[in-house]
């Protein structure tokens, strides 16, 4: 146990250490570019870690949750819990972030915190780190197209299709098919479950803004086509008449 907490001050060292490496090197870019830089690489690097766990090493978190953790499913708790605790102290520092985002971190810190201290649970740990950093690419690329004036694009509307798709059937459909097992199986304790609930109860805050946002967004679309319509119908009219 001796080893956890110095395998994260080394995760969290190595995250702020990349950051600074970042911002050194790239200094035409603001604090917020190199930090999403730093979000998209753990993105990229926790779902290769977590899918190697849930789909070749095992076991499966649908059939077998609540067992000891395993040193692959242990490193990349680490790996997570040292990001987290970066990105929330940037967050806060910032102030870029809202509540929902700050207490998504917070439940991330404290569940991985949870299972490292119990010693199991870790599969459904690895799972719930999988089906959240999934998305991080996309959620990036979203705000890079932004920054770069490429959002209003077909990249642009792809990217944002693919992140609700994702994103609803990763946190809700099968976080909820995940949620079911964990709450009908009798190995795992009453406190991981409950954290269990309480992250899928968060991943509906976040369905329900990005719910506005989708229809916020069709909205626009509709009354741009309206618009281009009808002045199409006008121009139409207007060459007749002459």
């Amino acid at each position: 146990m001796t080893s956890l907490p110095i395998g994260v001050v080394l995760c969290l060292t190595g995250w702020i250490t990349l950051y600074k490496l970042l911002c050194n090197n790239n200094e035409s870019r603001g604090f917020e570019w190199n930090c999403r830089l730093v979000t998209l690489l753990h993105g990229i690097l926790a779902v290769c870690i977590t899918a190697y766990i849930g789909y070749v090493e095992g076991p499966w978190p649908f059939t077998h949750p609540g067992t000891k953790n395993t040193p692959l499913q242990i490193s990349a708790m680490v790996i997570s819990l040292g990001y987290f605790i970066f990105d929330m102290g940037w967050c806060v520092y910032f102030r870029t972030e809202g509540p929902v985002m700050l207490v998504h971190h917070t439940m991330s810190i404290l569940g991985i915190l949870l299972t490292l201290s119990l010693g199991e649970s870790g599969i459904e740990s690895c799972a719930v780190i999988f089906a959240s950093e999934i998305t991080n690419p996309l959620l990036q690329a979203r705000w890079f197209l932004r920054q770069l004036g490429r959002y209003e694009s077909l990249t642009g509307e792809v990217v944002d299709v693919l992140f609700v798709v994702l994103f609803v059937f990763m946190r809700i459909v099968v976080g909820g098919r995940m949620l079911y097992c964990e709450l009908i199986s009798p190995r795992p304790r009453l406190i991981i479950k409950c954290g269990g609930v309480a992250m899928y109860v968060l991943s509906w805050v976040f369905m329900v803004d990005i719910g506005r946002f989708t229809y916020r967004k069709s909205q626009s679309k509709y009354r741009r086509w309206r618009d281009q319509h009808r002045l199409a119908a006008v121009n139409g009219h207007v060459g007749k008449t002459d």
